[in-house]
């Protein structure tokens, strides 16, 4: 989050929020919600088969509701706790909320209330274990998400998001000039792509293939619904980056602007690439790559030029097109909607190209950090990957051994929808 520009001696001569700005983060706040609700859930249902379209949802709007929780008893303190001394992790101080007022600024940007800051940053808390669930879909039971996903929240997310993000923390680049890791992250990166896709990556081999798999074919049940997700997460997208600058100013416009070259021309990329390949660009691919651009762009965002821009939406549209097409076939692992493909792999790309283009005339925090900015960048993203593989490890086999990952078989061929929530997406 470029919230940089915040100092205290500033902050005590603002009366209170600044009403543009603050109005422009309640708008990007309510884009981030609709990116998991419905876009996420609409993206990932039509990708599956139709007597497990309602398990995704129920999966989104139970993360939801549970991250939201966990965020006012302790998430927001854990990542941003005013009185925070460690880089990994926060304090208690904001605990249930304490202090957090909507009259009140600092806590975020000088000119956001505090109460919107903690909102905005809690749709960020619930896209990114959401994200998680497009890798095992079809085949974990729902409690076993539920309890994996809180006991993630504490292990990865609370940490990293306090880690890169708040003024304290290990690698927060301009946010903390005694950081460690002087890397930047504009809008989540390492702390929602990178983390959730490598999880899901371990997650899923863990889980084991969906029955099935490799022996039947296993389609969308319904490309209508994903593109209609694609395109609530295209437009989302906006309040994730742009609202990242925290102010309707010269960054976020820029943030818009560069997030809306890379997820066009990488959409198209790939589509062109698979028309290359398999003879026909699919809409499937179209989609893919449109989320591609829009993940491997989201660390770079506010810091790089359009021509930057450009080269991420080409690379987005290739190196995911490669893991998705040949690195999972090769591997054999069973990432159902691609979730590492896009999420894992381009994150990190995407961390990766930051340090590589990153220009301080698109943001001037960048002119002091360039001279060692890739080897940050490159610390940041294997630090990342080795958190994200452990802890995920771990609390898998936690899962396992509490309620168990899988459903039964004949749960599973039946179909989670009528099995786990006693409801059917389609009558027909």
């Amino acid at each position: 989050m470029n919230n940089a520009a915040r100092t205290p001696d500033v902050a005590s001569k603002v009366p209170g929020p600044g009403p543009g700005h603050n109005a422009w983060q309640m708008v990007s706040t309510a884009l981030v919600l609709f990116m998991t609700l419905p876009g996420l859930a609409l993206f990932y249902g039509g990708l599956v088969r139709k007597k497990h379209v309602l398990s995704v949802l129920a999966q989104c709007l139970g993360i939801a509701g549970m991250v939201t929780i966990l965020w006012w008893i302790c998430g927001y303190s854990l990542s941003f706790g005013v009185d925070a001394k460690s880089p990994y992790i926060g304090d208690m101080s904001n605990a249930f909320f304490k202090g957090i007022e909507p009259g009140k600024t600092g806590a975020g940007y000088y000119w956001i209330s505090d109460s919107m800051w903690a909102m905005f940053q809690l749709t960020f808390a619930i896209i990114t274990p959401a994200l998680i669930i497009g890798a095992i879909a079809e085949r974990m039971k729902f409690i076993a998400v539920l309890l994996f996903v809180a006991l993630w929240m504490f292990a990865v997310y609370f940490p990293f998001a306090h880690m890169v993000w708040s003024t304290t923390g290990l690698m927060c680049g301009p946010l903390n000039p005694n950081a460690a890791i002087k890397a930047i992250d504009f809008a989540g990166g390492t702390v929602v792509h990178m983390t959730s896709g490598w999880s899901a990556l371990v997650l899923c081999i863990i889980l084991g293939p969906r029955l099935g798999f490799g022996k039947e074919p296993m389609p969308p049940h319904s490309m209508v619904l994903c593109m209609v997700g694609t395109g609530m997460l295209w437009v989302g997208w906006y309040g994730f980056n742009a609202g990242s600058a925290l102010g309707a100013d010269a960054i976020a416009s820029n943030a818009f602007t560069t997030t809306t070259l890379a997820a066009a021309t990488a959409g198209f990329v790939w589509a062109v690439a698979e028309w290359i390949v398999r003879g026909h660009p699919s809409v499937l691919g179209f989609c893919s790559g449109i989320v591609a651009g829009l993940v491997v762009i989201t660390p770079a965002c506010g810091f790089v030029t359009t021509t930057g821009a450009m080269w991420i939406g080409l690379a987005a549209g290739i190196i995911p097109f490669l893991a998705v097409s040949y690195l999972k076939g090769m591997l054999g692992y069973d990432d159902a909607l691609d979730t590492f493909g896009v999420h894992g792999v381009g994150g990190t790309l995407g961390a990766i190209l930051t340090g590589v283009l990153a220009d301080e005339k698109a943001n001037s925090v960048v002119g002091p950090l360039k001279a060692g900015l890739l080897g940050a960048q490159l610390k940041a993203v294997a630090l990342t990957i080795v958190w994200s593989v452990v802890a995920t490890a771990i609390i898998a086999f936690i899962v396992k051994l509490v309620v168990g990952l899988r459903p039964t078989a004949e749960v599973e061929t039946a179909g989670l929808d009528i099995s786990e929530h006693g409801e059917e997406g389609y009558l027909i």
